[in-house]
């Protein structure tokens, strides 16, 4: 599957001979989002404005990102790419785009003097589609890995996945880029991407580098339905339990994992939300996005 819930878009920016890129998601107007931060160490943008004691509702694109924090200068060609197009939150002055991001650790996959800038940022939004915008070892995770809990030099490629679940006229659709410590594993328990070691022993890293986020799981959950900010905090919540579900292990010290959720206005056909199922959908999605990222 590459497509997503309607009214949303998805743009890839890859760099293959660096191994590095950047993805872009474009929500449809009137959104309400938030977002749920499990990792010790996220290095990220404008996720204070999506806390719940602040007024923001709408946000206009989520960038993730590789070049971890320079990559952030990504989101500055999306923010102009936005602006370009109107599109933003309406000020006296002008249209000011909200462009919550946040990056994984991926210097050490190709080269590390190669990360997303504004121009790189710009061409994952031109690149924007529905439906058809490939996963596996591109944009965000051209240069990920997983499978580093018994020594980094043991790691597995890492991708980006698509998810998705549906109940009772519900449905969950989740992006994610795997670039963790953990190994992913099945429903059954089972590794589908892991260490290659073939003595695997569990291995902090070194002193000097354990303050350092070099791995992480980010995801965005998207549905279509009438929530407030608060629900959907709650449902970015559940996503990152769909992290816990198929990592291990997960939301580590060395992880910097954010999972943003997103909820487009619904029509008035659509069944009233029930969030006890989006919950649950909104993991079961996250869980298949992971999966997905590696297969």
């Amino acid at each position: 599957m590459s497509s997503i819930t309607e009214g949303f878009r998805i743009g890839h920016w890859t760099d293959e001979a660096a191994l590095t890129g950047c993805t872009v998601i474009l929500p449809p107007p009137g959104n309400v989002a938030s977002c749920d931060i499990r990792g010790s160490s996220p290095s990220s943008r404008e996720l204070a404005l999506l806390d719940l004691d602040r007024r923001l509702t709408e946000i206009h694109a989520v960038l993730l990102t590789g070049g971890s924090a320079f990559g952030l200068a990504a989101a500055q060609g999306v923010v102009e790419w936005l602006a370009e197009r109107g599109v933003g939150y309406q000020t006296a002055v002008t249209p000011v785009p909200i462009v919550p991001a946040a990056v994984i650790f991926d210097l050490g996959s190709g080269r590390s003097d190669v990360r997303p800038g504004p121009e790189e940022g710009r061409a994952a939004c031109d690149a924007a589609v529905a439906s058809g915008f490939g996963t596996g070892l591109i944009g965000v995770g051209a240069g990920s890995t997983v499978g580093k809990w018994s020594g980094f030099e043991h790691k597995s490629p890492g991708g980006f996945g698509v998810g998705s679940a549906a109940d009772q006229g519900m449905e969950v659709t989740a992006v994610a880029v795997v670039n963790s410590v953990g190994d992913v594993i099945a429903r059954d328990g089972t590794v589908i991407a892991g260490t290659r070691s073939p003595d695997p022993t569990y291995q902090s890293p070194p002193a000097r580098q354990a303050s350092v986020p070099t791995n992480t799981v980010l995801a965005c959950v998207m549905t279509k339905a009438t929530l407030d900010k608060r629900d959907v905090r709650w449902l970015a919540a559940r996503g990152s339990d769909g992290i816990a579900m198929s990592v291990r292990p997960a939301h580590t010290r060395y992880d910097g994992d954010v999972v943003f959720g997103v909820a487009a206005p619904s029509g008035p056909d659509a069944p009233v939300a029930n969030l006890d199922i989006l919950g649950m959908l909104a993991t079961e999605a996250v869980a298949a996005a992971v999966r997905s990222a590696v297969s």
